[in-house]
């Protein structure tokens, strides 16, 4: 009796520590793998900001708590949304953000 309990004891705390060091650090790899990047400028396409100040074709976008250097080929306006399509430098090209109802 007491062997079948020392071996179930044995076997659970393997079968963790598989888990643990093996299974879990895989499972990780392959979701990093699949995620988008979040830092560096492929990060910041496709992001909605706020138009904070605009003239002509270009002003400044809020986006993510900072303030960036933006132009559009498409009229803007303060308080306007505007979605990221390109990043060169540190300017943004950005084009009028388009809601949809649902």
């Amino acid at each position: 009796m007491i062997l079948k309990i020392f071996l179930f004891i044995v076997l659970a705390y393997l079968l963790f520590e598989l888990i643990e060091h093996a299974i879990i650090p895989l499972l990780g790899l392959i979701l990093k793998k699949k995620r988008k990047p979040v830092t560096g400028s492929s990060g910041l396409i496709g992001k909605v900001g706020e138009v904070k100040e605009w003239s002509n074709k270009e002003g400044k976008v809020f986006i993510h708590g900072e303030l960036w250097w933006a132009t559009s080929e498409d009229p803007l306006s303060p308080g306007d949304k505007a979605v990221v399509q390109n990043v060169q430098g540190l300017t943004l090209t950005v084009k009028p953000h388009k809601r949809t109802n649902l």
